[in-house]
């Protein structure tokens, strides 16, 4: 037609292709990130306790002073409560870390550990949060247990727990740990249970796997 221009032809033009969107769907790496970067301990149920089975137990803790002369003190007043107050839940050894503890106890069935166990973690954060005027929870998680079934895991158990301090590179005067059970164990031998919790926080042991072994200090 006359006086119409004809369009010139235009060559395709290859688009970027836009990345699709990161966020939101199923990948690895999504979801709340734990607070406790060393893991939490499974909330599946746990095996049947044993009463003759000593128990190597770790809390860890969301404060980071528990040894602080401040804050030990407090601490091994609610473990001595806590052991004295039971008769079918005893500690038997303990050392109190920076942020955790460990501790080998005894207790007479399932019921009883998972009792006895509630009941000094709700004593020693009442304390800590009383003494630092905080609120909020102390423990981080679940606590950790490892049935001990023999006489030689008993053995290892306890000298893991009592020099506990020399892997996270505390330092102390003499051979003992003064946030251990290891500082007790001379009055308990030759006082029994007689002692004042103050002085004895820990009790005797009862089950043969935890007699077999006696610390020699």
């Amino acid at each position: 037609m006359a006086g119409v221009k004809k369009s010139r032809s235009r060559r395709p033009v290859q688009l970027a292709f836009l990345e699709p969107k990161t966020w939101g769907g199923r990948r690895v790496g999504a979801g709340r990130k734990s607070r406790d970067l060393r893991g939490n301990v499974s909330h599946a149920p746990r095996g049947r306790h044993a009463s003759a089975n000593p128990v190597h137990v770790v809390l860890r803790a969301r404060v980071r002073s528990l040894r602080s002369q401040f804050m030990f003190p407090t601490v091994r007043r609610a473990l001595a409560d806590a052991t004295h107050s039971r008769s079918d839940f005893r500690v038997v050894q303990f050392s109190v870390q920076a942020d955790h503890l460990h501790l080998i106890v005894e207790a007479d069935s399932n019921h009883s550990l998972s009792r006895g166990m509630q009941g000094l973690g709700i004593r020693i954060a009442k304390a800590i949060n009383r003494l630092v005027s905080r609120r909020g929870a102390v423990w981080s998680g679940r606590f950790y247990a490892r049935e001990l079934t023999s006489p030689r895991a008993v053995k290892h158990a306890i000298r893991y727990v009592l020099n506990n301090f020399e892997k996270h590179g505390e330092r102390v005067r003499g051979r003992l740990d003064p946030c251990s059970s290891a500082v007790f164990i001379g009055a308990l031998d030759s006082r029994g249970n007689s002692g004042t919790p103050e002085a004895i926080p820990i009790s005797a042991p009862r089950t043969w796997l935890a007699r077999t072994w006696s610390p020699q200090m």
